[in-house]
């Protein structure tokens, strides 16, 4: 476990200190929402005010070396190409909220273009080369995870940088293993195509229902996939709820991100 609070000017906390790379999981204070989605909510879609919104994310860029591409996620498997082209913004120079590519992961090799993914439960997770040349994030819940997110994020990373080496990730915080239960149908998502993935799955005391170790199983994806170097926050947004947004401990809530750049 790795996890230490971020210096930089946003409530959050990091990981250990990466080559060209920085990164960091936001909590859910210092920022302008009313409850449920108190305070720093970055969300735009979970029925909060906008221009609460707005004003958490101009916070949030405040703290950071330009704006952040946010997605629009929906738990799927596309990466976004985030060098392809310019971000439509607003008159006050902050990205339109409705302006978000449809995609669950990011990959640049651009400096000082920050990255961002948002939770509330799943599993934000940071991928770079060991010389920080090329960054990305993803956005791995079980349904993206088990679907192939982190395998087309590795491929797009690869393809982007073809002599990238010493591959490393970082797990942000997300619901921990012990408050994880899910049915059936999840477990055989994973163990099906991976029968060694069982491992991370204990029954939970309910028939036919498991506690899931979401950070265990992704780390186990990014191990299959050559990445050398996992380190896991440890947190938990369940658990945490002075810290962080959790939609299984309370569905009407906010979204906390997960920001990387490289420098």
């Amino acid at each position: 476990m790795s996890v230490r609070e971020w210096d930089g000017g946003l409530p959050g906390i990091t990981g250990s200190a990466w080559n060209g790379v920085r990164y960091v999981s936001t909590w859910r204070e210092g920022g302008v929402s009313q409850a449920p989605w108190d305070s720093l909510n970055l969300g735009a879609h979970v029925g909060d005010d906008p221009a609460a919104v707005r004003e958490n994310r101009r916070r949030v860029h405040a703290a950071l070396p330009a704006e952040p591409l946010w997605l629009e996620q929906v738990h799927g498997t596309d990466v976004w190409q985030a060098d392809a082209g310019p971000a439509t913004s607003g008159a006050d120079g902050t990205r339109m909220l409705s302006a978000a590519p449809c995609a669950d992961a990011a990959v640049t090799c651009r400096r000082g273009a920050p990255l961002a993914i948002m939770t509330a439960d799943c599993l934000p997770v940071v991928v770079a080369d060991g010389a920080g040349t090329v960054l990305g994030v993803a956005h791995a819940g079980w349904r993206g995870l088990a679907a192939g997110v982190l395998d087309n994020t590795l491929a797009a990373l690869r393809r982007q940088a073809p002599s990238a080496r010493d591959w490393r990730a970082w797990l942000g915080p997300a619901i921990g293993a012990g408050d994880f239960e899910v049915g059936p149908e999840v477990r055989a998502a994973f163990v099906a195509p991976d029968p060694g993935a069982a491992v991370h799955f204990t029954p939970s005391g309910r028939p036919d229902h498991w506690l899931a170790d979401l950070a265990g199983l992704a780390a186990r994806r990014l191990a299959l996939l050559g990445v050398e170097a996992v380190e896991a926050s440890g947190e938990c947004t369940y658990r945490r709820a002075d810290r962080y947004f959790s939609y299984r401990r309370q569905a009407r809530t906010g979204r906390q991100a997960t920001l990387a750049w490289l420098v």
